[in-house]
């Protein structure tokens, strides 16, 4: 017994000898991990565990609060930082100013829809991109570099349309400059606000491109007006804003435009430590069919190299391969470089950070974090369960339709506005229900998922395989394709608009009162009516009212002035009326004629 006691003593008296600290613990941390930042044993902290009723390995990955409640039997408390962040820190505090280099400008382009950006940018780069896109507006963002007087200028293009404020957004948190294009015969419009405000927001300075002054009814002045209204003040009336007038199409004032880009990027003094791992921002994903997952990434900051392991948000990969803006293949890609990254083990989120790190480091940061993905979708689809009392409030209340949507997108941008905007377009009769929406063409299991839901398939810039045609067809699935965001909300309003039930409109054509009844073998009670007011008719709905109250509600079944057979028979005149399914009627009884239309419901209006 005393040998046993002697063992067991450091075990239970290393909590109090050591002095209270503080450690810094990232997300996924392993009981190796742990056990290293609380410099103990890794076996004490698995016996602090057993003792607790858990059963663990040395790699066995910890959430938080049991991470905390660890940390404190050792006297010290946890401060929990995102990994991206930890990372970070530890390569700022690795670099010394003096690795420190310039770097390009990254320059976001922004405005509203139609103003000429894409057309704008082809001028800059001589491509010609606007072309191939549909309806000719931008509904990606797409980077690309342009080499001035020797010196590198990277360009973000995002789009203009007002679905896309979330991926201009996204545009203006990466960008060191931004170029506002304000078209000069339009003037400024609700997206270029909007834009004002992402810039203003990420801090930036904001660089006005007057376009399309080529046009007759050019008013660049006006232009400057309004914007010096909204705070832009142009250097010629003493402001500091620079303003350049150009035309895409003729390339006029091109030049000095990315003459004035680089200047302002010179003026900001943009450094970064080329030497450092690499990390960066997930501006577009995609699942390509031959090559994948590929996303569209810009480094920010270090060297992004072939063969290294990174993680961006919930996913990790190797860099298979990478490729430049015009497709070519790169080695190694810098600071302020987009590239195209293949090699991902699924689809990041576009605005993901990317950090290079170990291989076996990123593996356990995603598996944990899409762990605790599933985790809250259970929670949110557990949470969404009615009781009993929830459904009997709603049936009180009147039934809501629902459309079930399943979403396919070509690329993870799309996805998120696609998500984001369809469930506002709900209204209080009808409410939109995403039941899932993922990147890649539409597939059987993506059919099946719409069979069982009875859901309609919406797929955006990309075909469904032939498969799940197929099978849409056999299950009568639709699958409704779009390329254009306009069309798309249109649509989805006119679907809502079906989804109502019609409203039924009423109208009274005239009133008769029973003076006499007969009854007639092999017809049935035929009442012997007068016509008060309007008109009786064969083909209309009639109502039985006895000392004020309805008794029956059906159609005419016979109507006859004499012994012919009328279709209508007017104010002041006697006729024989039969009520269909109804031998009832009585001396005294009122018969209102009436008739009612179906009419559509009311447009659905966001």
């Amino acid at each position: 017994m005393p040998e046993t006691s002697r063992r067991a003593a450091p075990a239970e008296r290393a909590p109090v000898y050591r002095e209270p600290r503080e450690i810094t613990v990232t997300e996924g941390v392993t009981v190796r991990d742990l056990a290293q930042k609380l410099d103990i044993r890794a076996k004490d902290l698995l016996k602090e565990l057993v003792d607790s009723g858990v059963f663990a390995t040395i790699n066995q990955v910890l959430d938080m609060p049991t991470a905390t409640k660890l940390a404190s039997q050792f006297n010290a408390t946890v401060k929990a930082v995102p990994f991206e962040e930890q990372l970070v820190e530890e390569i700022v505090q690795e670099a010394g100013p003096e690795k420190l280099e310039p770097r390009p400008p990254v320059v976001t382009v922004m405005g509203h829809v139609d103003h000429g950006k894409t057309s704008l940018l082809d001028a800059i780069r001589q491509t010609n991109v606007a072309e191939g896109e549909a309806g000719g507006i931008t509904q990606h963002i797409g980077a690309s570099q342009v080499v001035v007087d020797g010196k590198r200028v990277v360009f973000i293009d995002t789009p203009g349309h007002e679905a896309f404020t979330r991926m201009r957004a996204r545009g203006a948190g990466v960008t060191d400059v931004v170029v506002l294009v304000v078209a000069a015969d339009d003037g400024v419009m609700p997206q270029t606000r909007e834009a004002i405000d992402h810039a203003r927001a990420a801090k930036v300075p904001i660089l006005v491109a007057v376009n399309k002054i080529d046009k007759p009814d050019a008013q660049p002045e006006r232009v400057k007006r309004q914007l010096a209204d909204l705070g832009l003040m142009p250097e010629e009336w003493g402001g500091d804003t620079v303003f350049v007038e150009v035309s895409a199409k003729t390339a006029k004032n091109i030049d000095k435009l990315v003459e004035m880009i680089a200047l302002v990027g010179e003026m900001r003094e943009l450094k970064a430590n080329p030497e450092a791992p690499a990390s960066g921002v997930v501006l577009e994903s995609r699942i390509d069919k031959g090559r994948g997952p590929v996303a569209t990434m810009l480094v920010q900051n270090g060297t992004l190299h072939a063969g290294e392991s990174f993680i961006c948000g919930s996913v990790y990969g190797k860099v298979r391969a990478m490729f430049d803006d015009r497709g070519q293949t790169v080695k190694a890609a810098g600071p302020s470089t987009p590239v195209e990254v293949l090699g991902l083990q699924g689809v990041p989120e576009a605005g993901d950070r990317l950090l290079v790190t170990e291989e076996a480091k990123a593996r356990h940061i995603s598996e944990y974090r899409q762990a605790k993905l599933r985790e809250a979708s259970l929670a949110r689809t557990s949470g969404a369960r009615l009781t009993l009392d929830q459904l009997q409030e709603q049936l009180k209340a009147g039934e809501v339709k629902e459309l079930p949507i399943v979403i396919k997108a070509d690329v993870q941008g799309s996805v998120e506005v696609l998500t984001d905007l369809l469930p506002k377009l709900s209204t209080d009769k009808v409410k939109l229900d995403i039941i899932h929406a993922s990147v890649g063409a539409v597939s059987e299991t993506d059919v099946l998922l719409a069979t069982a839901s009875k859901a309609l398939i919406v797929a955006f810039n990309i075909r469904p395989e032939r498969k799940a045609v197929e099978l849409a067809q056999h299950e009568d699935i639709e699958i409704r394709t779009y390329t254009v965001i306009y069309e798309l909300v249109d649509e989805m309003r006119k679907l809502m608009t079906g989804l109502l039930e019609p409203v039924f409109k009423e109208t009274s054509l005239g009133r008769a009162t029973v003076r006499d009844t007969f009854r007639i073998k092999g017809v049935g009670m035929i009442a012997g009516c007068y016509v008060q007011d309007g008109l009786l008719r064969r083909d209309a709905e009639v109502r039985v009212v006895r000392d004020g109250v309805v008794v029956y509600t059906g159609k005419v079944q016979s109507l006859r002035r004499f012994k012919e057979d009328v279709n209508e028979v007017r104010t002041g005149f006697e006729c024989g009326l039969g009520v269909a399914n109804f031998n009832d009627v009585k001396v005294g009884d009122v018969l209102e004629c009436f008739t009612v239309e179906k009419m559509a419901a009311a447009p659905v209006s966001a």
